[in-house]
């Protein structure tokens, strides 16, 4: 069962979330309502014999200024228990704030629009997703970053449908995910993935996770 800590400062939200995570068999372990009393929760329950939560889902915007605590809040976890999966929720799309997120690792983290909530499947597969370390980011914000980095010529050399199997990457979607996405076979999907890392000049190293390094270039460029 997946252990999960909520951080919002509305309340009907916090016990609407709190409750669809819950009928949905997670276990909300904590849920508080700024980013302070997140951290100090966290480091609590690390303290504890059941050990820090599997993911945190937090509010961009919580008190007391009602800006970045969320996003600040979930950076400093980061730092401090690297294991817990952080998934940022944002009224609308704050490219500054999701490059910050992603800035040190795209390991266990997410950021989606709250509207997404609303796709109950979709929102629970995200927060399981990160939950084991995977990447679960907002098609709108990925559509926003894939914007900026169209007026670099480092993706360039892609195809639009290399371009948009990156797209479907860093939303932290499978090959075979990406495949049903696009109505084609697993293998066409193979291919273009495996032009993707040559044009990007990945090789194959014992070291480096190219999946990761390719998404990484693609939302940095």
């Amino acid at each position: 069962m997946l252990r999960v800590v909520i951080a919002e400062d509305s309340v009907l939200l916090r016990e609407g979330l709190t409750r669809l995570l819950t009928d949905r068999g997670l276990a909300v372990v904590g849920a508080v309502e700024d980013g302070e009393a997140l951290l100090a929760l966290v480091d609590e329950l690390a303290a504890s014999p059941e050990g820090v939560p599997d993911v945190v889902v937090a509010d961009v915007r919580m008190p007391p200024t009602h800006t970045d605590e969320g996003v600040r809040a979930c950076i400093a976890l980061r730092e401090r228990h690297p294991g817990v999966g952080t998934l940022v929720l944002s009224q609308y799309v704050e490219e500054r704030y999701a490059s910050e997120l992603l800035a040190g690792s795209t390991r266990g983290v997410g950021y989606l629009l709250k509207d997404r909530v609303a796709e109950v499947r979709e929102f629970v597969d995200a927060v399981a997703r990160v939950a084991a370390g995977g990447t679960a980011l907002d098609p709108e914000v990925v559509a926003q970053l894939l914007g900026r980095s169209r007026k670099r010529d480092v993706l360039a050399d892609l195809t639009p449908r290399e371009r948009e199997v990156l797209g479907l990457m860093a939303e932290g979607r499978s090959n075979a995910a990406v495949a049903r996405q696009l109505v084609v076979s697993d293998g066409a999907v193979e291919k273009h993935v495996s032009n993707i890392f040559s044009k990007l000049g990945l090789g194959q190293s014992p070291e480096d996770h190219r999946r990761v390094l390719a998404v990484l270039t693609y939302l940095n460029s």
